[in-house]
């Protein structure tokens, strides 16, 4: 079947980016790196773009397919094809002469890092925050072993998840938190931090939790959007990673230690109390942190004047009907995870 590749193609980081399209006869079970090096090889030697395994073991070949970052040796035409169908009613449209147009597969680079040529960008800042997590097993608290770390079937099965990242960059592309929050390090930063923080050779859990945990570069910083469990071509569901390192940093924190704490507590704290959240004492109790901090409370001046001016400040509290179901469902969820951790 004939199928039209638009390529985002750019030749330089200082060049603007353009769309040139190219037609092929191609298999439904043809991949998009099958097809991106029949372009290359039989239209246009200029067009760039990164591979290697074709197997999808090395990462290499990540970019946007069709609106979503993957890998070009994963996906075939005809997966690709059906996917957009489920999205829209046709991928097919009306040529001028009245017949079907061919389908349209876009192809562009991956988001969050600079193009360097077409599909090629710079992975700098990728590497850059996967290192400023400290990605290795620490051993200097301990003296040297006359023999190796040895860990039990089990602790070694607890690394299996976070170890098959082959760190594509699919992930980081597709940040919303790093696209807004140039310090936030990444999802793929964040899976390896908690292959780290689960190690039991790992000496340095507790001072990677703390260094995790503070401001927005680490955990967060993460805006729970999903895109990066959805991309993941390994099954690494990088946020449920960084969800699991919250967990234990508000095991070891009280509110006092930071606000990013104080928020995910004190939520807990009001629905419990009321079902729902009592918005009157929300931002008293974080961003104030209940009068303890008073420049935080005058912040919070400017809104509250707004919404009392528009009708929208709420001068009482009802709690919802169901208050005791959602207090016993917490307490139990609390409960059940207690068990677990002993």
């Amino acid at each position: 079947m004939q199928v039209l590749f638009k390529v985002i193609r750019q030749k330089s980081p200082e060049s603007a980016p353009h769309i040139q399209t190219y037609e092929l006869d191609v298999e439904p079970g043809n991949t998009i790196l099958d097809c991106l090096n029949r372009i290359k090889w039989e239209q246009d030697g200029s067009l760039a773009f990164r591979k290697n395994c074709r197997n999808t073991i090395c990462g290499s070949c990540a970019m946007r397919i069709n609106g979503r970052s993957a890998l070009a040796c994963k996906e075939n035409v005809g997966d690709e094809l059906s996917r957009l169908q489920r999205i829209a009613a046709s991928t097919i449209s009306e040529a001028s002469d009245g017949k079907p147009a061919p389908p349209v597969m876009t192809i562009a680079p991956m988001g969050n890092m600079p193009v360097v040529k077409d599909l090629v960008v710079d992975m700098k800042s990728f590497w850059d925050n996967l290192q400023a997590v400290d990605p290795f097993v620490c051993t200097q608290a301990r003296q040297i072993p006359e023999r190796e770390f040895l860990q039990t079937p089990e602790e070694r099965d607890r690394l299996n998840q976070m170890g098959n990242c082959i760190l594509c960059g699919a992930c980081y592309s597709e940040c919303n938190a790093r696209e807004v929050n140039p310090d936030f390090v990444g999802p793929h930063a964040l899976a390896k931090a908690h292959r780290m923080v689960i190690d039991s050779r790992d000496s340095q859990t507790e001072e990677r939790l703390a260094r995790y945990g503070e401001g927005t570069q680490g955990v967060w910083g993460c805006t729970r959007c999903y895109y990066c469990n959805s991309v993941c071509p390994m099954d690494v569901v990088p946020m449920d990673q960084i969800g699991k390192i919250k967990e234990k940093i508000l095991d070891r924190q009280d509110d006092q230690t930071n606000r990013s704490v104080r928020h995910r507590k004190v939520l807990i704290e009001l629905v419990k109390n009321g079902g729902w959240i009592d918005e009157r004492r929300f931002g008293v109790k974080v961003v104030g942190n209940s009068f303890r901090d008073l420049k935080g409370l005058m912040s919070l001046a400017p809104l509250g004047l707004r919404m009392i001016a528009s009708g929208k400040f709420p001068l009482t509290f009802e709690r919802s009907e169901g208050t005791e179901e959602v207090r016993s469902l917490i307490e139990a969820a609390q409960q059940l995870e207690a068990e677990q951790k002993s």
